[in-house]
């Protein structure tokens, strides 16, 4: 009986955040996967090792978790305003899904960095030493990022001091801005309002912020689901009554953002909404031992990513996070003791993080010109993954 040999296809292992991912350029990719479609789908679940019923990854390049089973493709952008398009895949783990629905905030930190090694930006637009502030379309949702990334003796500057929670070791720092993060046509809140009530079955009717900044988002508060806000990965992971409550209000506000014409398609619509929920500042001890104080943060906040509790905080989410803290009326504001703020420092599984973002009302409606946060990354490994040349 004959089989498929392997093909390699050039690809890099990168850290972007709290968050890895495999990294490609899009000319590297076999020709039937440079398009879209369900070629490029096969090929990506075969190189994470999805769908995986024992949970693992152990036949691929996922690390069988949300933050873990992530997908890149770049390639020179074709707009002159921009250095490089950015597509992120989020690669399902027990199902044959791959959902390109949203952005990878973590992973956004890495695309500058890697474009730049990867010979993707102009070799004028980095200097020797100092910062290239590298112009990214993010094609999934049809916004402009922007990396300002170090750069020493005409390199990527990969190791620093800047500490992240969530992320063993310190590295350079990179400021990632997220310019016009709203979704769509601009409008931060589907429904035009910073609160609404969901229906939700099994809890009735729920209190809600639904919001679009960075990634689509439905925050609630923790009391009302009969959580604290302080809980650790394994309190809600390892308690699949909860999962299947926070994965109820998901779909619920999946309807109602829009985002779903039923809950079939909210259900199999993995990446987006988030679902998030908020407690004013409380005293606890982080997943690393750290012990986190109140006085030391403005609110906490814990979310879901692909069905399970977030290690620490995806970076769109927190996107979402800086959003709504800077717009009165919103839940997570009221968390963070109301009034108007330009940033917000909260506390989430791993530790803490502080973001920004720059709200303002017009006529009425609220927008917001940029959110930014500070994130770092890393080349992890580099070369060629393989796959059986059969397998899309």
């Amino acid at each position: 009986m004959a089989h498929a040999p392997q093909i390699r296809i050039p690809a890099t292992y990168m850290r972007g955040g709290t968050s890895k991912g495999v990294f490609f350029r899009l000319d590297d990719l076999p020709a039937a996967a440079q398009q879209p479609g369900p070629a490029r789908d096969a090929l990506l679940l075969r190189i994470i090792g999805s769908p995986d019923p024992y949970g693992k990854h152990t036949d691929g390049m996922g690390g069988a978790t949300s933050s873990t089973s992530k997908t890149v493709i770049l390639s020179k952008s074709s707009s002159p305003d921009h250095d490089v398009d950015y597509l992120f895949g989020q690669v399902a783990i027990d199902r044959p899904v791959v959902d390109w629905s949203g952005n990878c905030g973590n992973l956004s930190a890495a695309v500058g960095p890697f474009a730049i090694a990867s010979g993707l930006v102009d070799a004028a637009r980095v200097p020797d030493n100092g910062i290239a502030e590298i112009r990214i379309w993010q094609a999934n949702i049809g916004k402009t990022l922007i990396n300002r990334v170090p750069i020493r003796n005409g390199q990527v500057q990969e190791t620093g001091d800047f500490e992240l929670d969530g992320v063993t070791f310190p590295a350079a720092e990179i400021p990632v801005v997220f310019t016009d993060p709203a979704a769509g046509d601009g409008a931060l809140f589907p429904t035009g309002e910073p609160v609404d009530t969901l229906e939700v079955p099994g809890l009735g009717r729920l209190e809600a912020t639904l919001i679009n900044a960075g990634i689509p988002t439905a925050f609630v508060r923790a009391t009302d689901i009969g959580f604290q806000g302080s809980e650790l990965q394994d309190a809600i992971n390892g308690d699949p009554q909860a999962l299947e409550r926070l994965e109820t209000i998901r779909q619920q506000a999946s309807l109602r953002m829009g985002l779903a014409e039923d809950l079939e398609a909210a259900a199999n619509r993995q990446h987006t909404p988030k679902v998030a929920f908020v407690s004013p500042p409380a005293d606890y001890t982080a997943s690393s031992s750290k012990s986190i104080r109140a006085a030391e943060i403005d609110l906490l906040v814990r979310a879901v990513s692909m069905g399970k509790l977030h290690h620490a905080m995806m970076g769109t989410a927190a996107v979402a996070i800086a959003t709504a803290a800077a717009i009165p009326g919103t839940l997570v504001n009221e968390a963070a003791g109301g009034g108007e703020r330009q940033s917000v420092h909260f506390g989430h599984p791993s530790g803490t993080l502080r973001v920004g973002a720059e709200a303002e009302q017009i006529e009425g409606n609220w927008t917001v010109k940029q959110a930014t946060m500070s994130r770092s990354a890393r080349v992890l490994m580099e070369g060629w993954v393989r796959v059986p040349e059969d397998c899309f």
